[in-house]
């Protein structure tokens, strides 16, 4: 099996269906968990960061639960599903092979295909930075260029780590090396992060748009997506240390300046609107080091912003 049911206290995101069998899947969106980046070393594998897609699905009361899907809600201006009849399906955790991380990887891939070839609208949760690498790869089913829209406080453009090229230091670069992803737009980096100055200079080089937290909080969110290409089709990825630590505290590289809940939402509404966006992941967040579940409350908030506005907007993929 290329997933497996979940293993916290509740199996699915939101308690939608979950659907293991992703060979007939008809849905809008499909949630999927994919716990294990590849390791830098053996201690790191599975890491904190592993047990945030079951962290998630399990924080919130059945109560909660409830009223997240059929109350009214301020920030999408009506119900969740806006009263349509949108199917949203979790598709459990990608399985992993602990004798080999790089299969994780590949059935992690070969999962992503599937959901995009359905047309459905991926929602990844990982697992730290190295985990959208095999969804990007999937990204391919699309047969057009990609736009990619990357929030974090580092570059991820490392080649390696301890001779390891496809971990959370280095998943934009090889997104780069991927021709159907076209342009790569990166919001928010600050402080000291994983990039050297040849990093830097080869994002350049390539073409990024490379749009600093401190340009980002001078200029404003609306003035960041006017340096979106219009149109899409895109592909978000935010690192949860990309957010700022105050609202998203439980990450492992707290750094002060990140984007803030307006923000954040404003990235989410607005990218949605000026095209398809054909898939998302929320990375990076280790739920050991949460602070009265205030990470776990804005992701939940996040996802079901990029599902309510996704249906709103007119352009679901």
């Amino acid at each position: 099996m290329l997933t497996e049911t979940p293993g916290g206290s509740r199996k699915s995101f939101l308690d939608f269906p979950l659907q293991l069998e992703l060979d007939d899947l008809r849905a809008h969106f499909a949630i999927l968990g994919i716990p294990f980046g590849m390791p830098y070393n053996p201690a790191t594998w599975p890491n904190d960061q592993s047990k945030a897609p079951d962290a998630l699905r399990s924080y919130a009361s059945s109560e909660d639960v409830a009223y997240t899907k059929s109350h009214y809600d301020f920030d999408l201006g009506g119900p969740l599903l806006n009263e349509q009849d949108v199917r949203i399906v979790d598709c459990g955790n990608v399985t992993a092979d602990h004798g080999n991380p790089a299969i994780h990887y590949q059935r992690a891939e070969d999962a992503a295909r599937k959901i995009f070839s359905s047309g459905a609208t991926l929602i990844s949760i990982g697992g730290d930075h190295g985990i959208p690498i095999p969804v990007m790869r999937a990204l391919e089913v699309f047969g057009k260029p990609i736009t990619l829209v990357h929030v974090d406080a580092h570059l991820d453009w490392r080649h390696d780590v301890n001779g390891e090229t496809e971990g959370y230091s280095s998943p934009i670069r090889r997104a780069a090396e991927m021709p159907w992803i076209g342009d790569i737009i990166q919001i928010g980096m600050r402080g000291i992060g994983s990039a050297r100055q040849g990093e830097v200079d080869d994002a350049r080089s390539h073409g990024c748009k490379i749009i600093d937290a401190y340009q980002m909080h001078e200029q404003g969110m609306d003035a960041v997506l006017n340096e979106i290409p219009n149109g899409g089709p895109y592909y978000l990825t935010i690192d949860a240390d990309g957010v700022d630590p105050t609202i998203m505290p439980a990450v492992l590289s707290q750094t002060p300046g990140g984007l803030d809940w307006l923000q954040t939402r404003a990235l989410v509404h607005g990218l949605v609107q000026k095209g398809a966006v054909v898939g998302m992941d929320l990375v990076e967040i280790a739920p050991s080091f949460d602070v009265g579940n205030t990470t776990l409350v804005h992701a939940e908030r996040l996802i079901c912003n990029f599902i309510g506005a996704s249906i709103r907007s007119g352009n679901l993929a």
